[in-house]
């Protein structure tokens, strides 16, 4: 499961979108691929931005990229895109999107929007890392996880005492 990008889109309707903060990680492609690939990146995220209505969430296959998209709308006319692989789960791309969302409008100014290059939201590489594993965005695949781990020691133990 790969995170190959994410990106924090000023998506006013009928309008053409605007990325206000992005972050990317194509270290998994060769050196002469990732311009190309970080172009396409950039413009699958705003067109999937665009297409998507204000207040809801979509998700769009291209090729091997799936790209789950939240248009929260509202006041801020803000959109937040996540490019991920195909085995990436749904329920914790979305969940990264809204908990950015929040973070986003939490510490940049609505005022700031205007001028793209001022946002400085670092905030966004930690979360390209961090959620690299999708357990770390949803706790309920965190649970089950810890669930199954106990599980298999307590299914160990009997056996051990033979």
């Amino acid at each position: 499961m790969k995170v190959y990008a994410l990106a924090v889109v000023l998506a006013p309707p009928q309008k053409t979108c605007t990325i206000l903060s992005s972050a990317s990680d194509l270290s998994s492609f060769s050196f002469y691929q990732r311009g190309s690939v970080g172009e396409f990146l950039t413009f699958f995220s705003k067109t999937i931005s665009e297409r998507t209505p204000q207040g809801e969430r979509q998700s769009v296959q291209e090729n091997n990229y799936t790209a789950h998209v939240y248009n929260r709308g509202g006041a801020e006319q803000l959109a937040a895109v996540i490019i991920t692989d195909q085995e990436y789960p749904v329920r914790p791309a979305f969940s990264l999107l809204t908990k950015m969302l929040d973070d986003f409008t939490t510490k940049i100014p609505q005022t700031s929007f205007s001028n793209p290059t001022a946002i400085n939201f670092p905030e966004i590489n930690t979360y390209l890392q961090k959620y690299q594993d999708p357990r770390q965005a949803d706790a309920i695949m965190r649970v089950q996880q810890e669930l199954d781990e106990t599980k298999i020691v307590l299914v160990s133990v009997p056996r051990l005492m033979r």
